[in-house]
């Protein structure tokens, strides 16, 4: 009996030791409760805020319209992309993706979840509202441009402070690089050189002449022309671009561009015509034609711009002087007589006198023609050469000429192998 009695007060000191524990521990779990509920309920709001501050930049860039207007043309071949899309397609957007930066952003190489590629722009910050609501409409416009010479937009990231843009891969880098590289590829035939003009000149002509509405490049140079897996032309970087202006109130106030390509009367107006971008693509000629950068930081002061040097050397009678010593040829003279002609013309001071991208096309494609056809001399007018060759310049304006061009690139083929 005393055994039964000293057993159950053991089991009810043991009873009441676990009572005072769960006692004392229950304000602990109590806590720990509350605190999951707050965070719970923090997380959650801040998920909501954050899907709120997404949709905002996305109406504010204009994703409404945008939406709306790819709804009505279901052939549109535009994407919107989220924002996590991009990170995982760019790696976090790694240093180690990064193609190039500019005025207006950093372009990053990615890797769509089906295999794409894709160039990723992440723009710089866009100052007005105006710019803002306008940028939805400029994008739809853009993604509508399908030009064989013109980089694809592929669709852009809205949900962003500062929106992101999608652009077709492009492999073999920009015509600058490939002009003044290291890598000996600037060793490029003049046939090719007249090939990669033309093509650009096509491409600016269908922004200017049969874009609707007309688009106003704003920044052609050579880093903006990209060379595609068969170094073709693709003229790229719209961040400087507008839609032609209709009225004075849409000229810019901020001139925009890069140094040595800059238009003077663009700089004296602030206002962006289609003759700035022929200004621009002017010198863009004169560096295949020479082999020398826009503008040299290094060189003593009145030789850093190619512009006035290349004036000043036709102005003195000494053009074969600033020609590349590489495509200098005996039976080439005439031409290259006629490139760098075109290249003054394009560079005239007063933008009335400039010619129109679509004729500067047409020129360069009669001088390909010529090139190709040794037999049909360069003095022959526009309507003699049309007789010889049997086609309209203006016609050919829509595909690029490619007589020359499986022997242009096995010859840049050969000298990326040989490294010369």
């Amino acid at each position: 009996m005393r055994w039964l009695h000293k057993h159950t007060w053991k089991l009810l000191l043991s009873r009441s030791k676990i009572l005072k524990r769960c006692s004392t521990s229950c304000p602990s779990i109590g806590v720990v409760i509350v605190v999951i509920a707050i965070t719970c309920t923090y997380l959650f709001h801040e998920r909501k805020k954050l899907a709120k501050i997404k949709q905002k930049y996305f109406r504010q860039h204009g994703g409404m319209l945008l939406l709306q207007e790819i709804r009505l043309k279901q052939g549109t071949a535009f994407s919107i992309f989220t924002e996590a899309e991009l990170i995982e397609a760019t790696n976090k957007f790694e240093n180690m993706n990064i193609l190039g930066r500019g005025g207006h952003g950093t372009v990053y190489k990615g890797t769509l979840k089906d295999g794409t590629l894709i160039a990723v722009k992440r723009c710089i910050s866009m100052t007005s509202e105006q710019q803002k609501e306008e940028f939805g409409k400029e994008m739809l416009i853009l993604s509508q441009i399908n030009h064989k010479n013109i980089v694809k937009l592929l669709g852009c990231c809205l949900e962003v402070e500062v929106p992101m843009l999608v652009y077709e891969f492009i492999p073999n880098g920009t015509l600058f690089q490939f002009i003044h590289g290291d890598n000996g590829c600037h060793n490029i035939p003049f046939s090719t050189r007249l090939r990669i003009a033309f093509e650009s000149a096509v491409a600016l002509a269908y922004l200017h002449s049969w874009a609707s509405p007309p688009i106003l490049h704003g920044d052609v140079k050579s880093s903006n022309i990209l060379l595609d897996a068969n170094y073709e032309a693709k003229v790229s970087d719209f961040g400087a671009s507008i839609l032609a202006p209709t009225d004075e109130s849409q000229f810019v106030t901020v001139v925009q561009g890069t140094c040595g390509y800059l238009d003077p009367e663009y700089m004296q107006t602030c206002e962006l015509t289609d003759k700035s971008d022929v200004y621009s693509f002017g010198v863009v000629i004169l560096e295949l034609l020479t082999g020398k950068k826009a503008f040299n930081l290094e060189g003593p002061e009145d030789e850093r711009s190619l512009s006035l040097c290349f004036l000043r050397a036709v102005k003195e009678g000494r053009l074969m002087d600033i020609i590349d010593n590489r495509i200098k040829n005996e039976n080439e003279v005439g031409l290259l007589e006629e490139v760098a002609e075109l290249a003054g013309q394009c560079l005239e001071m007063v933008g009335d006198r400039r010619p129109a991208m679509r004729d500067i096309a047409e020129k360069l494609d009669r001088l390909s023609k010529v090139m190709q056809h040794p037999w049909a001399p360069a003095q022959h007018n526009p309507e003699e050469m049309e007789s010889l060759l049997g086609e309209s310049p203006a016609a050919s304006l829509e595909m690029v000429s490619s007589g020359n061009f499986s022997m242009e690139k096995r010859i840049v083929k050969g000298l990326l192998e040989s490294g010369r």
